[in-house]
Order: C-alpha cells, then structure tokens, then sequence
C-alpha cells in the first residue's frame, strides 16, 4: 500500500466511529471473529482500545490484522484503522 492510498483511506477513517471496542480481556478468539466477519460487509473498520486494556494498540493492530488477512492503515492513540478489499466487488477505489 502507498502513503497515497494509506493517507485517503485515513480521510474515509475520519468520520468512522469505532464499531468494535477491545477490552481488559484484550483479543479474545470471539473479538477476532467478529471482526473478520465485519469484513464481509465493510472494508474499512475502525477499533477503538479502552484504557483498562494494558496492551499496545500497535501490536493488538498487527494481531488482528494478521489473524483477519486485512491491513493496518493507522494507529493513533487508542484507535485502530484496518482495511481490508472485497474480493468480488471492492466498494473503496483506491488511488494510484
């Protein structure tokens, strides 16, 4: 991904309220779940860390970025920005 595409995905990012929340329990198999199945209707999802999760948001990221075969576009403070295309019909044209 270029810095061209990760900065307009960051101005999609910015009116997004974060449609999933981690927790003190951090990433559970079911959070991780519900994520990867959000994909199926979303490209671009934003996730917020609450501040009784003691991990870094930056490795939580990775995780499930990994575990969900999707994208970190941003990290900042204790949100999280993951992108991941549609397979079929991508609904976010990225730029070149």
């Amino acid at each position: 991904m270029t810095s061209k595409q990760r900065a307009y995905l960051m101005s999609l990012a910015s009116n997004l309220n974060p449609i999933f929340q981690v927790g003190k329990s951090s990433l559970t198999p079911e959070l991780t779940a519900a994520i990867g199945e959000s994909f199926n209707n979303n490209e671009l999802i934003k996730i917020g860390v609450l501040k009784n999760c003691f991990d870094d948001p930056r490795a939580i990221a990775e995780m499930v970025a990994e575990r969900t075969h999707s994208q970190v576009v941003q990290v900042i403070g204790k949100k999280i920005v993951l992108y991941k295309p549609d397979k079929d019909k991508p609904k976010i044209e990225l730029p070149r």
